[in-house]
């Protein structure tokens, strides 16, 4: 019989692990090759190099699906902006942060040496427990937990301040919430003819949410709606743009 590997995570803390990623394997020892890193293995094979290079593919596809059936509008180009951003090695090294799954590593000397685990290392982790999910349940297992712990990045990235469209992250959010869809008003209007600025403000039935100014009206309305959507996550609301001419 070979012997263990060293450091192997005992019952009581593979338990504890499934417990934080709020999965429970039926084969243990695919939670224990998706917490075994290359530099801990007997062989690179015994390591959860071959369910990282599975999961990294099965991330990618469920992030595509959700992106898809989430952002009814949003272009080819905005879809893949934020995928880029979701599936980076980047965000899935900060899930496992977040989750605090280091813990459970299994790791060779010289990395458990050193202050800070490499976030190569913790990405190769998180990949391979979707890896090993999806081989002890199948790609639907896989695709809850990876939406389950990765909606908030999606969240992050789809509202950051790059190519974002802004009225439709706000028109999903309201629909889904009240069924009614967004109107825009424009409040006011200033400066000449050739270099207006409009005051727009995003209304949704009764409720009016802080306006925003802008050099036209489209992106008046973008402004607003980000207004909104800070308000609705209890954000301050970005100072508005103020005109000028």
């Amino acid at each position: 019989m070979s012997s263990p590997i060293p450091d192997e995570p005992t019952p009581d803390q593979l338990l504890h692990c499934q417990e934080v990623i709020q999965y429970s394997f039926q084969d243990k020892k695919h939670l224990l090759r998706c917490l075994t890193h290359a530099s801990a293995a007997r062989t690179r094979l015994e390591s959860n190099e071959r369910m990282e290079f599975l999961g990294d593919a099965i991330l990618g596809a469920a992030v595509c699906e959700a992106l898809y059936e989430q952002f009814p509008e949003g272009s080819e180009g905005e879809l893949t902006r934020i995928k880029s951003v979701v599936v980076s090695r980047a965000t899935c090294a900060r899930i496992v942060k977040r989750m605090k799954l280091e813990q459970f590593l299994v790791l060779g000397k010289g990395i458990t040496t050193s202050s800070v685990i490499p976030g190569s290392v913790l990405a190769t982790a998180f990949e391979a427990i979707i890896g090993g999910i999806y081989l002890d349940s199948g790609y639907a297992a896989a695709k809850e937990f990876i939406i389950r712990v990765i909606q908030i990045e999606i969240t992050r990235a789809a509202e950051s301040s790059v190519g974002v469209n802004y009225k439709s992250l706000f028109q999903q959010r309201i629909q889904k919430s009240t069924g009614e869809a967004p109107a825009y008003r424009v409040l006011n209007e200033e400066g000449p003819d050739h270099s207006k600025f409009f005051q727009v403000v995003a209304t949704v039935g009764e409720e009016e949410f802080p306006a925003a100014w802008g050099p036209s009206k489209k992106i008046a309305e973008q402004r607003a709606a980000h207004n909104a959507i800070s308000q609705l996550d209890g954000e301050d609301v970005p100072h508005p743009a103020e005109f000028s001419y």
